[in-house]
Protein backbone atom coordinates (compact mmCIF):
# COMPACT_ATOMS: atom_id res chain seq x y z
CA UNK A 1 0.00 0.00 0.00
CA UNK A 2 1.52 3.41 -1.05
CA UNK A 3 1.43 6.09 1.98
CA UNK A 4 0.75 9.77 1.25
CA UNK A 5 0.85 12.76 2.55
CA UNK A 6 -1.29 15.86 2.51
CA UNK A 7 0.23 19.31 2.50
CA UNK A 8 -2.84 22.18 3.34
CA UNK A 9 -1.42 25.89 2.17
CA UNK A 10 -4.13 28.30 3.03
CA UNK A 11 -3.07 31.23 1.31
CA UNK A 12 -4.77 34.42 1.00
CA UNK A 13 -6.21 34.08 -2.29
CA UNK A 14 -6.43 30.52 -2.56
CA UNK A 15 -6.78 27.31 -0.46
CA UNK A 16 -5.09 24.09 -1.75
CA UNK A 17 -3.91 20.89 -1.11
CA UNK A 18 -1.50 18.94 -2.48
CA UNK A 19 -0.80 14.96 -2.28
CA UNK A 20 2.73 14.13 -1.84
CA UNK A 21 4.01 9.97 -2.26
CA UNK A 22 6.01 9.70 1.01
CA UNK A 23 8.63 7.55 -0.59
CA UNK A 24 9.82 9.96 -3.50
CA UNK A 25 7.88 13.21 -2.67
CA UNK A 26 6.87 13.06 -5.92
CA UNK A 27 3.35 15.59 -6.31
CA UNK A 28 0.38 13.72 -7.28
CA UNK A 29 -2.65 15.64 -6.94
CA UNK A 30 -3.77 19.04 -6.25
CA UNK A 31 -7.28 20.49 -5.47
CA UNK A 32 -7.63 24.11 -5.11
CA UNK A 33 -10.33 26.35 -4.09
CA UNK A 34 -10.46 30.72 -4.44
CA UNK A 35 -10.95 32.71 -1.90
CA UNK A 36 -12.58 36.38 -1.49
CA UNK A 37 -11.16 39.33 0.27
CA UNK A 38 -13.48 42.31 1.20
CA UNK A 39 -12.51 45.91 1.15
CA UNK A 40 -15.06 47.36 2.92
CA UNK A 41 -13.39 50.74 3.91
CA UNK A 42 -9.93 52.18 2.40
CA UNK A 43 -7.08 50.23 3.93
CA UNK A 44 -9.19 47.47 5.18
CA UNK A 45 -8.97 43.63 4.38
CA UNK A 46 -10.92 41.00 5.40
CA UNK A 47 -11.45 37.32 4.60
CA UNK A 48 -14.58 35.21 6.10
CA UNK A 49 -12.80 32.65 8.41
CA UNK A 50 -15.77 30.40 7.79
CA UNK A 51 -15.29 30.08 3.63
CA UNK A 52 -12.00 29.04 5.13
CA UNK A 53 -12.43 26.67 6.81
CA UNK A 54 -15.35 24.71 4.30
CA UNK A 55 -12.89 25.80 1.95
CA UNK A 56 -9.91 23.99 3.69
CA UNK A 57 -11.68 20.75 4.68
CA UNK A 58 -12.92 20.28 0.90
CA UNK A 59 -9.93 20.21 -0.63
CA UNK A 60 -8.13 17.67 1.96
CA UNK A 61 -11.29 15.40 1.11
CA UNK A 62 -10.27 15.85 -2.35
CA UNK A 63 -6.84 14.77 -1.71
CA UNK A 64 -7.51 12.01 0.52
CA UNK A 65 -9.94 10.57 -2.41
CA UNK A 66 -7.17 11.10 -4.93
CA UNK A 67 -4.99 8.65 -2.73
CA UNK A 68 -7.28 5.93 -3.48
CA UNK A 69 -6.55 2.73 -1.65
CA UNK A 70 -3.37 4.26 -0.33
CA UNK A 71 -2.97 5.35 3.14
CA UNK A 72 -2.88 9.23 4.42
CA UNK A 73 0.60 9.58 6.68
CA UNK A 74 -0.15 12.60 8.09
CA UNK A 75 -1.28 16.16 6.84
CA UNK A 76 0.79 19.32 7.07
CA UNK A 77 -0.09 22.76 7.45
CA UNK A 78 1.38 26.42 6.20
CA UNK A 79 -0.84 29.43 5.85
CA UNK A 80 -0.76 32.99 5.24
CA UNK A 81 0.72 34.53 8.33
CA UNK A 82 -0.50 37.58 10.89
CA UNK A 83 -4.20 37.33 9.49
CA UNK A 84 -6.49 37.09 12.46
CA UNK A 85 -9.19 35.14 13.48
CA UNK A 86 -11.14 35.21 17.17
CA UNK A 87 -13.94 32.12 17.85
CA UNK A 88 -16.04 30.59 20.04
CA UNK A 89 -14.42 28.11 22.05
CA UNK A 90 -16.98 25.54 21.92
CA UNK A 91 -18.63 26.40 18.75
CA UNK A 92 -15.44 27.07 16.05
CA UNK A 93 -17.70 29.41 14.66
CA UNK A 94 -15.80 32.99 14.26
CA UNK A 95 -16.61 35.71 15.77
CA UNK A 96 -15.73 38.26 12.95
CA UNK A 97 -14.20 38.38 9.43
CA UNK A 98 -10.88 37.51 9.81
CA UNK A 99 -7.91 40.88 9.37
CA UNK A 100 -5.97 39.54 6.92
CA UNK A 101 -2.59 40.80 7.40
CA UNK A 102 -2.31 43.45 4.77
CA UNK A 103 -5.05 45.19 7.03
CA UNK A 104 -4.27 48.29 8.06
CA UNK A 105 -7.10 49.68 10.39
CA UNK A 106 -4.47 49.97 13.04
CA UNK A 107 -2.33 52.02 11.40
CA UNK A 108 -2.96 54.95 13.68
CA UNK A 109 -2.89 53.23 17.32
CA UNK A 110 0.47 51.20 15.74
CA UNK A 111 2.17 55.00 15.61
CA UNK A 112 1.60 56.08 18.98
CA UNK A 113 3.27 52.94 20.58
CA UNK A 114 5.88 54.57 22.44
CA UNK A 115 9.59 54.60 21.20
CA UNK A 116 10.27 52.81 24.55
CA UNK A 117 7.71 50.15 23.96
CA UNK A 118 8.51 49.88 20.32
CA UNK A 119 11.92 49.19 21.22
CA UNK A 120 10.96 46.37 23.54
CA UNK A 121 8.68 44.70 20.89
CA UNK A 122 11.80 44.89 18.64
CA UNK A 123 14.08 43.35 21.24
CA UNK A 124 11.92 40.60 22.56
CA UNK A 125 10.22 39.86 19.22
CA UNK A 126 12.37 41.13 16.42
CA UNK A 127 9.34 42.91 14.78
CA UNK A 128 8.42 46.56 14.61
CA UNK A 129 5.17 48.04 15.48
CA UNK A 130 3.19 47.45 12.72
CA UNK A 131 -0.40 47.07 11.54
CA UNK A 132 0.46 44.46 9.54
CA UNK A 133 1.10 41.82 12.64
CA UNK A 134 -1.26 39.89 14.63
CA UNK A 135 -1.30 41.58 17.91
CA UNK A 136 -3.09 45.02 16.95
CA UNK A 137 -5.16 43.16 15.12
CA UNK A 138 -6.16 40.86 18.49
CA UNK A 139 -6.81 44.27 20.05
CA UNK A 140 -8.93 45.37 17.85
CA UNK A 141 -11.15 42.74 17.56
CA UNK A 142 -11.33 42.81 21.66
CA UNK A 143 -12.79 46.65 21.55
CA UNK A 144 -15.03 46.67 18.88
CA UNK A 145 -16.73 42.91 18.65
CA UNK A 146 -18.85 42.61 21.21
CA UNK A 147 -19.39 38.93 20.85
CA UNK A 148 -15.63 38.51 21.24
CA UNK A 149 -16.09 40.90 25.09
CA UNK A 150 -18.74 38.17 25.72
CA UNK A 151 -16.95 35.50 25.15
CA UNK A 152 -13.93 36.71 26.76
CA UNK A 153 -15.93 37.18 30.04
CA UNK A 154 -17.71 33.48 30.07
CA UNK A 155 -14.07 31.91 29.19
CA UNK A 156 -14.57 30.95 25.90
CA UNK A 157 -12.51 32.76 23.67
CA UNK A 158 -9.96 31.70 21.21
CA UNK A 159 -7.81 34.02 19.42
CA UNK A 160 -4.82 32.93 16.77
CA UNK A 161 -3.74 32.52 13.27
CA UNK A 162 -5.18 30.80 10.53
CA UNK A 163 -3.48 27.64 11.68
CA UNK A 164 -4.52 27.63 15.09
CA UNK A 165 -8.33 28.23 13.54
CA UNK A 166 -8.06 25.26 10.83
CA UNK A 167 -6.07 22.83 12.70
CA UNK A 168 -8.94 23.76 16.14
CA UNK A 169 -11.60 23.47 13.49
CA UNK A 170 -10.07 19.78 11.93
CA UNK A 171 -9.43 18.56 15.19
CA UNK A 172 -13.40 19.31 16.69
CA UNK A 173 -11.81 21.63 19.47
CA UNK A 174 -9.37 19.28 20.73
CA UNK A 175 -6.67 21.08 19.42
CA UNK A 176 -5.38 24.53 20.55
CA UNK A 177 -2.14 24.91 18.66
CA UNK A 178 0.24 27.36 16.77
CA UNK A 179 4.20 27.01 15.67
CA UNK A 180 6.85 29.11 16.83
CA UNK A 181 7.21 30.65 12.85
CA UNK A 182 3.76 32.00 13.34
CA UNK A 183 3.50 32.67 16.42
CA UNK A 184 6.78 34.58 15.82
CA UNK A 185 4.68 36.85 13.85
CA UNK A 186 2.30 38.30 16.20
CA UNK A 187 4.35 41.00 18.08
CA UNK A 188 3.25 38.90 21.37
CA UNK A 189 6.18 36.08 21.27
CA UNK A 190 9.82 36.30 22.50
CA UNK A 191 12.09 34.83 19.85
CA UNK A 192 14.45 33.81 22.93
CA UNK A 193 12.13 32.17 25.31
CA UNK A 194 10.04 30.74 22.71
CA UNK A 195 6.92 31.67 24.46
CA UNK A 196 4.09 33.97 24.67
CA UNK A 197 5.33 37.11 26.62
CA UNK A 198 3.51 38.67 29.27
CA UNK A 199 4.26 42.02 29.17
CA UNK A 200 3.78 42.43 25.36
CA UNK A 201 0.65 40.79 25.95
CA UNK A 202 -0.56 42.95 28.71
CA UNK A 203 0.30 46.03 26.73
CA UNK A 204 -1.98 45.33 23.96
CA UNK A 205 -4.65 43.76 25.98
CA UNK A 206 -4.43 40.02 24.73
CA UNK A 207 -5.03 37.57 27.51
CA UNK A 208 -2.53 35.06 27.56
CA UNK A 209 -5.26 32.37 28.09
CA UNK A 210 -6.78 33.03 24.75
CA UNK A 211 -3.90 32.32 23.23
CA UNK A 212 -2.94 28.84 22.04
CA UNK A 213 0.13 26.72 22.84
CA UNK A 214 3.15 26.97 20.92
CA UNK A 215 5.57 24.08 19.28
CA UNK A 216 8.21 23.53 16.88
CA UNK A 217 7.10 22.96 13.42
CA UNK A 218 8.25 19.50 13.57
CA UNK A 219 5.47 18.86 16.02
CA UNK A 220 2.60 16.41 16.04
CA UNK A 221 -0.36 18.78 16.33
CA UNK A 222 -3.26 16.68 16.59
CA UNK A 223 -5.46 14.44 14.76
CA UNK A 224 -8.72 14.34 12.68
CA UNK A 225 -11.15 12.38 11.45
CA UNK A 226 -10.92 11.91 7.43
CA UNK A 227 -13.15 9.69 5.45
CA UNK A 228 -14.10 7.21 8.28
CA UNK A 229 -9.72 7.23 9.21
CA UNK A 230 -8.08 8.73 12.16
CA UNK A 231 -5.15 10.94 10.43
CA UNK A 232 -2.19 12.89 12.21
CA UNK A 233 -2.18 16.61 11.74
CA UNK A 234 2.02 16.89 12.07
CA UNK A 235 4.07 19.66 10.78
CA UNK A 236 2.75 23.64 10.92
CA UNK A 237 4.62 26.21 9.58
CA UNK A 238 3.71 30.02 8.20
CA UNK A 239 3.72 29.98 4.69
CA UNK A 240 7.46 31.72 4.36
CA UNK A 241 9.32 29.62 6.58
CA UNK A 242 8.10 26.55 4.90
CA UNK A 243 9.16 27.89 1.83
CA UNK A 244 12.78 27.94 3.18
CA UNK A 245 12.07 24.47 4.11
CA UNK A 246 10.81 23.50 0.86
CA UNK A 247 14.05 25.41 -0.87
CA UNK A 248 16.00 23.44 1.78
CA UNK A 249 17.17 26.86 2.71
CA UNK A 250 17.76 26.94 6.57
CA UNK A 251 21.69 27.35 6.35
CA UNK A 252 23.39 30.62 7.08
CA UNK A 253 23.65 32.89 4.18
CA UNK A 254 21.10 31.04 1.90
CA UNK A 255 18.62 33.40 0.95
CA UNK A 256 15.06 32.59 -1.06
CA UNK A 257 12.42 35.16 -2.40
CA UNK A 258 8.73 34.25 -2.64
CA UNK A 259 6.97 36.01 -4.98
CA UNK A 260 2.55 35.79 -4.16
CA UNK A 261 0.34 38.65 -3.34
CA UNK A 262 3.55 40.08 -1.71
CA UNK A 263 7.17 39.39 -1.70
CA UNK A 264 8.95 37.96 1.27
CA UNK A 265 12.39 37.67 1.03
CA UNK A 266 14.02 35.49 3.93
CA UNK A 267 18.00 35.44 4.76
CA UNK A 268 18.70 32.53 7.54
CA UNK A 269 21.50 33.82 10.12
CA UNK A 270 21.62 30.65 12.15
CA UNK A 271 20.65 29.67 16.06
CA UNK A 272 21.07 33.13 16.35
CA UNK A 273 18.79 36.37 16.00
CA UNK A 274 20.12 38.99 14.22
CA UNK A 275 18.26 42.58 15.23
CA UNK A 276 18.16 44.67 12.39
CA UNK A 277 19.43 48.11 12.04
CA UNK A 278 17.72 48.39 8.75
CA UNK A 279 14.00 48.40 8.68
CA UNK A 280 14.27 44.49 8.12
CA UNK A 281 12.50 42.02 10.57
CA UNK A 282 14.29 39.11 12.71
CA UNK A 283 11.61 35.87 12.56
CA UNK A 284 11.97 32.06 13.74
CA UNK A 285 13.26 30.41 10.00
CA UNK A 286 12.00 26.81 11.37
CA UNK A 287 12.41 24.58 14.72
CA UNK A 288 13.23 21.66 13.88
CA UNK A 289 14.95 18.39 15.51
CA UNK A 290 15.28 20.11 19.02
CA UNK A 291 17.18 23.35 17.00
CA UNK A 292 15.43 26.49 16.42
CA UNK A 293 17.03 28.68 13.95
CA UNK A 294 16.12 32.07 12.56
CA UNK A 295 16.14 34.35 9.94
CA UNK A 296 16.45 38.19 8.51
CA UNK A 297 13.26 39.04 6.38
CA UNK A 298 12.10 41.90 4.39
CA UNK A 299 8.25 41.47 3.92
CA UNK A 300 6.71 43.94 0.73
CA UNK A 301 3.31 44.30 0.76
CA UNK A 302 2.72 44.03 -2.98
CA UNK A 303 3.76 42.43 -5.64
CA UNK A 304 1.64 39.83 -7.47
CA UNK A 305 -1.05 42.16 -6.43
CA UNK A 306 0.28 44.81 -8.44
CA UNK A 307 -0.40 42.26 -11.26
CA UNK A 308 -3.78 41.22 -10.16
CA UNK A 309 -4.70 45.23 -10.11
CA UNK A 310 -3.99 45.36 -13.53
CA UNK A 311 -5.70 42.64 -14.90
CA UNK A 312 -8.89 42.97 -12.73
CA UNK A 313 -9.24 46.69 -11.96
CA UNK A 314 -7.90 48.50 -14.49
CA UNK A 315 -8.56 45.55 -17.36
CA UNK A 316 -4.97 45.89 -19.21
CA UNK A 317 -4.35 42.17 -19.02
CA UNK A 318 -7.09 39.02 -19.62
CA UNK A 319 -4.60 36.91 -17.26
CA UNK A 320 -1.68 36.72 -15.83
CA UNK A 321 0.51 35.12 -17.68
CA UNK A 322 -0.13 37.48 -20.46
CA UNK A 323 2.33 40.63 -18.62
CA UNK A 324 4.84 38.73 -20.01
CA UNK A 325 4.43 39.09 -23.60
CA UNK A 326 3.80 42.62 -22.74
CA UNK A 327 6.80 43.58 -21.05
CA UNK A 328 8.77 42.01 -23.69
CA UNK A 329 7.42 44.19 -26.25
CA UNK A 330 8.81 46.57 -25.43
CA UNK A 331 12.69 47.88 -24.91
CA UNK A 332 12.07 49.68 -21.53
CA UNK A 333 9.11 51.05 -19.52
CA UNK A 334 9.62 54.44 -21.79
CA UNK A 335 11.02 56.04 -18.00
CA UNK A 336 7.23 55.20 -16.32
CA UNK A 337 8.31 53.83 -12.46
CA UNK A 338 5.35 52.00 -10.82
CA UNK A 339 5.41 51.75 -6.82
CA UNK A 340 3.05 49.30 -4.90
CA UNK A 341 2.04 50.68 -2.10
CA UNK A 342 -1.86 50.02 -1.84
CA UNK A 343 -1.79 49.85 1.42
CA UNK A 344 1.55 51.23 2.06
CA UNK A 345 4.61 50.07 1.83
CA UNK A 346 6.20 47.53 3.92
CA UNK A 347 10.16 46.83 4.56
CA UNK A 348 12.35 49.04 4.43
CA UNK A 349 10.27 51.83 4.71
CA UNK A 350 7.54 50.98 7.37
CA UNK A 351 5.35 53.92 5.89
CA UNK A 352 1.68 53.20 5.85
CA UNK A 353 0.28 56.51 4.59
CA UNK A 354 2.65 55.59 1.37
CA UNK A 355 0.07 54.98 -1.32
CA UNK A 356 0.52 53.53 -5.24
CA UNK A 357 1.83 56.05 -8.03
CA UNK A 358 2.54 55.93 -11.80
CA UNK A 359 5.47 58.23 -12.67
CA UNK A 360 6.52 59.17 -15.94
CA UNK A 361 3.75 59.12 -17.80
CA UNK A 362 4.21 60.23 -21.29
CA UNK A 363 1.73 60.66 -24.83
CA UNK A 364 3.51 58.34 -25.96
CA UNK A 365 2.99 55.65 -22.88
CA UNK A 366 1.33 52.66 -23.58
CA UNK A 367 -0.43 49.92 -21.53
CA UNK A 368 2.84 47.79 -22.15
CA UNK A 369 5.20 50.05 -20.87
CA UNK A 370 2.73 50.40 -17.53
CA UNK A 371 2.80 46.69 -17.54
CA UNK A 372 6.71 46.40 -17.80
CA UNK A 373 6.91 49.37 -15.07
CA UNK A 374 4.42 46.60 -12.48
CA UNK A 375 6.78 43.61 -13.23
CA UNK A 376 10.32 46.03 -12.55
CA UNK A 377 8.61 47.30 -9.72
CA UNK A 378 8.47 43.90 -8.04
CA UNK A 379 12.43 43.23 -8.72
CA UNK A 380 13.28 46.63 -7.35
CA UNK A 381 11.61 45.86 -3.90
CA UNK A 382 13.64 42.70 -3.40
CA UNK A 383 16.68 45.08 -4.17
CA UNK A 384 15.39 47.46 -1.35
CA UNK A 385 15.78 44.26 1.17
CA UNK A 386 19.18 42.83 -0.62
CA UNK A 387 20.91 45.51 0.28
CA UNK A 388 19.70 45.40 4.12
CA UNK A 389 20.71 42.27 4.42
CA UNK A 390 23.58 42.36 3.85
CA UNK A 391 24.25 45.51 5.98
CA UNK A 392 23.07 43.96 8.98
CA UNK A 393 24.32 40.20 8.26
CA UNK A 394 27.80 41.45 6.90
CA UNK A 395 27.36 38.79 4.66
CA UNK A 396 27.36 38.98 0.58
CA UNK A 397 24.36 37.33 -1.00
CA UNK A 398 25.91 35.37 -3.75
CA UNK A 399 22.77 34.15 -5.29
CA UNK A 400 19.20 33.39 -4.17
CA UNK A 401 16.33 30.51 -4.81
CA UNK A 402 13.07 31.72 -5.91
CA UNK A 403 9.56 30.30 -5.82
CA UNK A 404 5.85 31.33 -5.52
CA UNK A 405 3.65 32.14 -8.72
CA UNK A 406 5.80 34.92 -10.31
CA UNK A 407 8.31 33.07 -10.47
CA UNK A 408 7.18 31.04 -13.38
CA UNK A 409 7.67 34.72 -15.27
CA UNK A 410 10.70 34.62 -17.17
CA UNK A 411 11.20 38.32 -17.85
CA UNK A 412 10.97 38.95 -14.72
CA UNK A 413 13.37 36.06 -12.75
CA UNK A 414 15.65 37.60 -15.82
CA UNK A 415 14.95 41.36 -14.59
CA UNK A 416 15.50 40.43 -10.92
CA UNK A 417 19.06 38.64 -11.52
CA UNK A 418 20.26 42.00 -13.42
CA UNK A 419 18.30 44.63 -10.75
CA UNK A 420 19.93 42.16 -7.92
CA UNK A 421 23.66 41.63 -9.57
CA UNK A 422 23.53 37.88 -8.80
CA UNK A 423 21.94 34.77 -10.12
CA UNK A 424 18.30 33.55 -9.54
CA UNK A 425 18.17 29.56 -9.07
CA UNK A 426 14.58 28.47 -9.95
CA UNK A 427 14.24 24.88 -8.27
CA UNK A 428 12.20 22.62 -10.56
CA UNK A 429 9.25 22.37 -7.95
CA UNK A 430 8.00 25.64 -7.62
CA UNK A 431 5.29 24.75 -5.02
CA UNK A 432 7.92 25.48 -2.43
CA UNK A 433 5.68 26.27 0.52
CA UNK A 434 3.28 23.44 0.11
CA UNK A 435 6.51 21.04 -0.24
CA UNK A 436 7.74 22.88 3.00
CA UNK A 437 4.61 21.97 4.47
CA UNK A 438 5.17 18.01 3.46
CA UNK A 439 8.63 18.06 4.72
CA UNK A 440 7.91 19.23 7.65
CA UNK A 441 4.99 16.44 8.08
CA UNK A 442 7.75 14.18 6.96
CA UNK A 443 9.89 14.83 9.54
CA UNK A 444 7.50 15.08 12.47
CA UNK A 445 6.15 11.38 11.75
CA UNK A 446 10.00 10.40 11.14
CA UNK A 447 9.46 8.97 7.92
CA UNK A 448 12.23 11.33 6.66
CA UNK A 449 15.31 12.99 7.74
CA UNK A 450 16.54 16.70 7.51
CA UNK A 451 19.23 15.09 4.98
CA UNK A 452 17.03 13.35 2.98
CA UNK A 453 14.95 16.31 2.25
CA UNK A 454 17.52 18.85 1.72
CA UNK A 455 18.88 16.09 -0.84
CA UNK A 456 15.12 16.86 -2.84
CA UNK A 457 15.24 20.23 -4.53
CA UNK A 458 16.49 20.09 -8.10
CA UNK A 459 17.22 23.49 -9.89
CA UNK A 460 15.43 23.81 -12.93
CA UNK A 461 16.89 27.45 -14.06
CA UNK A 462 19.42 29.71 -12.82
CA UNK A 463 18.96 33.32 -14.02
CA UNK A 464 22.34 34.93 -14.91
CA UNK A 465 23.01 38.93 -14.22
CA UNK A 466 23.86 41.19 -17.41
CA UNK A 467 27.19 42.74 -16.86
CA UNK A 468 26.02 45.89 -17.59
CA UNK A 469 25.48 47.15 -13.58
CA UNK A 470 25.45 50.70 -14.58
CA UNK A 471 22.51 50.77 -16.44
CA UNK A 472 20.31 48.90 -13.59
CA UNK A 473 21.91 50.69 -10.88
CA UNK A 474 20.64 53.68 -12.87
CA UNK A 475 17.04 52.25 -13.04
CA UNK A 476 16.65 51.63 -9.44
CA UNK A 477 17.68 54.54 -8.73
CA UNK A 478 14.66 56.16 -10.63
CA UNK A 479 12.25 53.51 -8.98
CA UNK A 480 13.71 55.15 -5.63
CA UNK A 481 13.24 58.22 -6.15
CA UNK A 482 9.70 57.59 -7.46
CA UNK A 483 9.38 55.66 -4.10
CA UNK A 484 10.08 59.43 -2.15
CA UNK A 485 7.08 60.74 -4.36
CA UNK A 486 4.67 57.86 -2.92
CA UNK A 487 5.71 58.75 0.87
CA UNK A 488 3.78 61.26 2.50
CA UNK A 489 6.32 61.43 5.06
CA UNK A 490 9.94 60.44 3.31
Amino acid sequence: MRNYIIALDAGTTSIRAFLYDTLSHAFVFRAQQETECSFPFPGWVEQDAEEIYSKAALVVSRCARAAGAGKIAGIGVTNQRETVVMWNAETGEPVAPAIVWQCRRTSEECAKIPPEVAERIKQKTGLLPDAYFSASKMKWILDNVPAARDLLREGKLRAGTIDSFLICRFTEGRSFVTDYTNASRTMLFGLKSLDWDEELCAYFGIPRAILPEARPCDARMGEMRLHGETVPIAGDMGDQQAALLGQACLSEGDAKITYGTGLFMLFPTGKTPVVSQNGLLTTVAGSIGGKTYYALEGSVFHAGSGVQWLRDEMGLLENAAESERLARAVEDTGGVCFVPAFTGLGAPYWDPEARAILTGITRGTRREHVVRAVLESIAYGARDLSGCMERDSGLRLLAVKCDGGASANDFLMQFQADVLGIPVDRPAERESTALGAAFACALALGIHDEREIAAVRRSERCFLPAEDRARFEALYAAYCRAVSRARLRP
